[in-house]
């Protein structure tokens, strides 16, 4: 297994976005020490820049994003992403359907469903956009091609829909199949859980919930897997989920 640790906070406008950087890295270098797994840190840029055809930080996204396919192009392992915000999906999720063909299945723990476009995003912020990307729609640059299935994508834990987001969730399926992608956002946490989330959400997973469902999923081949949004320098807590995680890709 490898860690990728990739810091990056263009794709959130939140107001603890800033800190993603900080918090990815220290939830990486505790990951490492708790799996026993190498680090790499993805180089990601720091500034900021316009919002371009309703995606903020366009360019800088762009440019991040080509530093990840580098550092996927041969791992010779399973990858866990460490995030950043949840833009740092698009690219070993993308990777991953390539690979692993139309078979490829996704779980998605998230408080959001990040089913927007920029056209119905109230933000522009990517984070927001990257599961509707994955799926192949909205802004050409950032679609995957090829594309996931939406009957193998299913939402855990997600409770906060924007009304656009709802229409396009009805597509997704509602059980997993074949080889699987494991996405984690840290929000679908309840805040009272821990106190280093993005965007918080109430009435979240409790931890316990949270490791009881990544183990019901010990049946399933999990050939990645991805942690996002952490802006705690503190994540011992998380210790269980680590662990979990961990099992799901030896």
């Amino acid at each position: 297994m490898l860690i990728n640790a990739v810091p990056q906070r263009q794709g959130a406008t939140s107001a603890r976005s800033g800190e993603l950087p900080g918090g990815c890295l220290a939830l990486a270098a505790f990951a490492g020490r708790v799996l026993g797994e190498p680090v790499n840190e993805v180089p990601q840029q720091l500034g900021v820049s316009a919002t371009i055809d309703g995606i903020a930080n366009r360019e800088v996204l762009l440019a991040n994003r080509t530093a990840q396919l580098n550092a996927l192009e041969a791992p010779g392992t399973k990858v866990l992403t460490i995030g950043g915000d949840c833009g740092v999906e698009l690219v070993p999720i993308g990777v991953a359907r390539y690979r692993h063909g139309t078979e490829l299945s996704v779980a998605w723990f998230d408080a959001h469903p990040d089913l927007n476009t920029a056209e119905s995003s109230p933000s522009g912020a990517f984070h927001g956009m990257v599961l509707r990307s994955l799926l192949g729609d909205g802004d050409p640059d950032f679609a995957a091609s090829p594309a996931l299935d939406p009957a193998r994508v299913v939402l855990k834990g997600t409770r906060v829909f924007d009304d656009a987001e709802r229409e396009a969730a009805a597509r997704l399926g509602t059980r997993l199949d074949g080889p699987l992608y494991v996405h984690l956002d840290l929000d679908v946490l309840d805040p009272a859980e821990f106190d280093g989330l993005n965007y918080p959400e109430p009435e979240g997973f409790k931890i316990t919930r949270l490791v009881d469902e990544l183990r019901a999923l010990s049946a399933y081949e999990v050939i990645g897997a991805g942690i996002t949004e952490c802006v705690g320098t503190d994540p011992r807590v998380l210790e269980p989920i680590i662990t979990a995680v961990g099992e799901l890709l030896r």
